[in-house]
């Protein structure tokens, strides 16, 4: 007597497969542009946040130096007054690598022109205010 091995596969076809990557796929479409928005907006806050710290520095120095208003500061010195080991502190410059450079007392420091351009997809002008 024969008997017939009857046996259930389990298992997912190639295109029940393909409709969940097709899936996926979509979800990454829509997730991707946000996040890359995402992340260059935390860069320019970033950056108008080291502006602040700039502007910090210089009046501190100013104050201690007896600097008077319109005297340029070298960026040795400014730095000095920023947390140690930080990228601002090491390096001067901002995410894109364009040094801030010497700042001058009683005068907010400014965007460099490039940085800002390159971040104008996710900025405005009232973004980088007071900092234009």
């Amino acid at each position: 007597m024969l008997r017939k091995l009857t046996t259930k596969r389990a298992g997912f076809t190639l295109v029940e497969i393909m409709i969940v990557v097709a899936i996926i796929a979509l979800l990454a479409a829509i997730a991707v542009p946000g996040f890359l928005r995402a992340r260059k907006r935390s860069q320019a806050s970033k950056i108008l946040n080291d502006l602040r710290l700039i502007s910090s520095a210089v009046d501190q120095y100013a104050i201690e130096a007896s600097k008077k208003s319109g005297d340029s500061i070298d960026v040795t010195d400014w730095t000095n007054y920023l947390k140690k080991d930080t990228n601002l502190y090491t390096t001067g410059a901002d995410l894109f690598g364009k040094a801030y450079g010497n700042q001058t007392v009683d005068s907010l420091p400014h965007v460099d022109s490039t940085t800002k351009a390159s971040l104008s997809d996710v900025t405005d002008e009232a973004f980088w205010s007071p900092y234009n």
